[in-house]
């Protein structure tokens, strides 16, 4: 059996954020590097939301010793007037056992503590599995609104 920490992701774990993503995301974001991963973290120390996964402490490994492995991520960006959710991930052997709902709910209390009104989520289409994660934690597709983009220089 192992525990599960839910907090802020750290700077010298942009290359496992990075690497979990590869393996569990999907799609892929024009800010996937490790520039745009250091940006995040450095503008917004906890805005990206990471589940750590830690194997049992032993006599051999104390709590104190023991590594994690990421098995699941959300981005809880606020601009001061919107609460905004991307990179919702969790590692396909580790899924459907409540880690997406538990990083939603980290989520959507930092919101909270903002004075955030409202949520939105970034949903790829195609993506079926996260529209039922989506769903079970209640949130809805909003069909009046389309996004709008510009890829910047």
């Amino acid at each position: 059996m192992s525990d599960l920490d839910v907090r802020p992701a750290r700077l010298d774990e942009i290359d496992a954020v990075l690497a979990f993503w590869a393996a569990a995301a999907e799609g892929v974001s024009v800010s996937d590097d490790p520039a745009g991963v250091r940006g995040l973290i450095e503008r917004d120390p906890e805005a990206l939301i990471l589940a750590i996964e830690h194997s049992p402490a032993t006599e051999h490994s104390p709590a104190s010793e023991r590594s994690g492995r990421i098995v699941g991520s959300v981005i809880a960006g606020f601009d001061g007037w919107r609460c905004h959710l991307y990179r919702l991930a969790v590692a396909p052997d580790r899924r459907r056992q409540g880690i997406g709902r538990l990083l939603i709910e980290a989520a959507e209390l930092r919101f909270a503590a903002f004075g955030g009104r409202r949520a939105d989520a970034m949903v790829l289409e195609r993506n079926t599995t996260a529209h039922g994660a989506w769903g079970a934690a209640g949130y809805q597709r909003e069909e009046h609104w389309r996004r709008w983009i510009k890829p910047l220089p």
